[in-house]
C-alpha cells in the first residue's frame, strides 16, 4: 500500500481531493522504475491539475505532482537500482501520468535524473520544476553571451517560484539583479535574495506605442508574457537576450519585430517538460554549484499532502511565494 492524494471528477464535472492509501497493483504498469517518493513541490501546473483547469488531466481518478525526489525501490531498467537518489520533473507527469504527491511512482526509467552529490531530496524539491527551469534560463542567457558587466539583468515575477531561484543564482553568479514585483511587501524578501534592484511592476505592464525605448536591460529572465514581455523587449540592450519562462500576465504578445530587427534582440524559449537527459543532467549540476542552498531554504515553506487543495489555489492566484516543499509522509 502507499498513500496519495488523488483528485477525482464526478459526473457532474465537480473536482474534490483526498488524501487515501492505494494498493501498489494500480500504479501505472507502463512504468519501468519504482520510486519511494520522499518530497514533492507546487508549481502552477500543480494548481491547475489540482483543480481540473487548463484540461492538464485526462483521465480520473488521478495522482497530481509534476515533480518528485526519491529513492529507488524496484527497478526493471539497468539505469537504475535499488537505493539510487533520482529526481524527476517534466515529461507530464503528474498530468497525464500520475505524479509526486504520493509515497510511491512508478515511470519510465528515461524521465529520472540521478540525484548530483550534495543535493539531498528535499533540497531538490526546494528547487523543482521552478528552479530548474530558472537554471535553464540563466544557462540558456549565459549561452548567448551574458556575462556580469554587461549590466542590469531584469527578472519579472520575481517573487514567484522561478523567479526567486533566478533572483539567487544571478545574484550569486555576480549579476545586478532588477527584480519586477506588484507585491511591494517582498521587496525586502527580494532584496535578501540578491536582487539589487526593485522595479514595480505598474512601470512595466503597460504598452506603449514606442516599439524601442532606452536600452536599459542586459538580460531578462521573464515569467509574466503578455503586454509585460513586449514592453521589455523594446528596453533591451543591442544583442540581448530574453528567456521567456511563463505567461502568468497572459500568452498574447503585443509586440512588433522592431526590436529583434534593429537592435538584434533575442526571443529565447526556455521548455523543461520535454528537454532531453544531457540538458537536465547539466543543470542539475549547475544546480549544486551556483544555488545558495542557505538562500534556497529561506524562500521554502514545508508541507503536508492535506494542505495541497488550498495552496492549488492560492498558486493560481499569485498568492504563494517562494517555494513550497510537500513533504508526502506527512
Amino acid at each position: 500500500m502507499f498513500r496519495a492524494l488523488v483528485v477525482d471528477r464526478s459526473e457532474e464535472g465537480d473536482i474534490s481531493q483526498k488524501v487515501t492509501e492505494l494498493d501498489d497493483s494500480q500504479l501505472p504498469a507502463e512504468g519501468d522504475v519504482t520510486v519511494a517518493i520522499e518530497y514533492s513541490t507546487v508549481n502552477y501546473k500543480d494548481g491547475l491539475c489540482l483543480t481540473g483547469g487548463g484540461g492538464l488531466v485526462r483521465n480520473y481518478p488521478h495522482i497530481p505532482g509534476i515533480d518528485f525526489a526519491g529513492v529507488v525501490e524496484s527497478s526493471d531498467s539497468p539505469c537504475y537500482k535499488p537505493g539510487d537518489r533520482v529526481v524527476l520533473t517534466g515529461w507530464r507527469v503528474g498530468e497525464v501520468w500520475w505524479g509526486g504527491y504520493a509515497t510511491k511512482a512508478r515511470v519510465k526509467a528515461e524521465w529520472l535524473v540521478p540525484l548530483p552529490d550534495g543535493l539531498s531530496t528535499r533540497q531538490a524539491m526546494a528547487v523543482g520544476t521552478a528552479g530548474f527551469t530558472a537554471m535553464l534560463a540563466v544557462m540558456a542567457l549565459e549561452d548567448h553571451g551574458l556575462s556580469p558587466e554587461q549590466g542590469e539583468v531584469l527578472v519579472t515575477g520575481a517573487a514567484g517560484g522561478v523567479g526567486s531561484v533566478a533572483t539567487v543564482i544571478l545574484g550569486k553568479l555576480g549579476y545586478q539583479v532588477a527584480a519586477v514585483t506588484g507585491r511591494p511587501e517582498t521587496e525586502s524578501y527580494l532584496r535578501d535574495l540578491g536582487a539589487s534592484r526593485i522595479v514595480a511592476r505598474e512601470e512595466l505592464n503597460e504598452t506603449v506605442k514606442r516599439p524601442l525605448e532606452s536600452e536599459t536591460w542586459a538580460g531578462c529572465v521573464d515569467a509574466v508574457g503578455g503586454a509585460m514581455l513586449a514592453r521589455v523587449l523594446g528596453q533591451m540592450k543591442y544583442g540581448a537576450s530574453v528567456a521567456a519562462v511563463g505567461l502568468a500576465g497572459g500568452a498574447g504578445l503585443p509586440a512588433t519585430v522592431v526590436p529583434f530587427l534593429l537592435r538584434g534582440v533575442n526571443l529565447l524559449g526556455i521548455d523543461s517538460v520535454m528537454k532531453p537527459y544531457d540538458a537536465r543532467q547539466r543543470a542539475w549540476e549547475r544546480v549544486v554549484t551556483d544555488l545558495p542552498l542557505d538562500r534556497l531554504e529561506a524562500m521554502v515553506q514545508e508541507v503536508g499532502l492535506a494542505e495541497l487543495p488550498r495552496l492549488g489555489s492560492d498558486i493560481l492566484k499569485g498568492a504563494v511565494k517562494g517555494r513550497i516543499v510537500v513533504d508526502v509522509k506527512a
